[in-house]
């Protein structure tokens, strides 16, 4: 029973920590179309709850997928216009361990008889932690029609040394539900 309970809780700390993709796009936009983009900045300056390392290691990853796609920044005139929106919430968690103490003696044939009666324990933990949601949104650059959403929702490692490896990694999941895969 105790392996039962501490898989769940395990389980349950997974389900918080991995990344949650979603993406949306036009249909009939031919994406093998766009050869440029630019990144036209943060909406609502949601950008100000980053620090400088960490929006240039966002800005770094998107170069990256969209590069490996054949995709070239430009300053303007781009076939694609980039924005992008990030939002970081305190979130708590909570979650239950109970122990079970059948209790000792005989209980009979039909459950009646002499012995202990049984008991059970439950213990509460809240685990508190931040949660980003990042999205990026892409416009034609010609009609500033949206033909593509990506939001990807994870927990924020709070260590530098982890976003360093986790921003790139989250980056690329989210363009994996971009429909021109990588050339490289």
């Amino acid at each position: 029973m105790k392996t039962i309970n501490l898989f769940l809780l395990v389980f349950l700390f997974s389900i918080t920590i991995n990344a949650q993709v979603k993406a949306d796009y036009n249909k009939d936009t031919d994406f093998e179309a766009f050869k440029t983009y630019r990144i036209v900045g943060w909406q609502e300056n949601s950008d100000k709850i980053l620090n400088d390392f960490d929006k240039q290691r966002i800005l770094n990853a998107i170069n990256a997928e969209l590069e490996a796609r054949s995709m070239s920044a430009v300053k303007s005139n781009a076939d694609l216009d980039i924005t992008l929106f990030i939002v970081v919430q305190e979130k708590t968690t909570t979650t239950a361990y109970t122990t079970y103490n059948t209790g000792m003696g005989y209980r009979g044939r039909w459950g009646w008889g002499y012995g202990g009666m049984g008991s059970a324990n439950t213990t509460y933990s809240d685990y508190d932690y931040k949660e980003g949601t990042f999205v990026m949104d892409m416009y034609n650059g010609s009609s500033k029609e949206l033909v593509w959403q990506g939001v990807i929702t994870s927990k924020v490692n709070e260590k530098s040394k982890k976003r360093e490896k986790t921003i790139p990694k989250n980056v690329k999941k989210l363009m994996k539900k971009y429909p021109i895969k990588p050339k490289k």
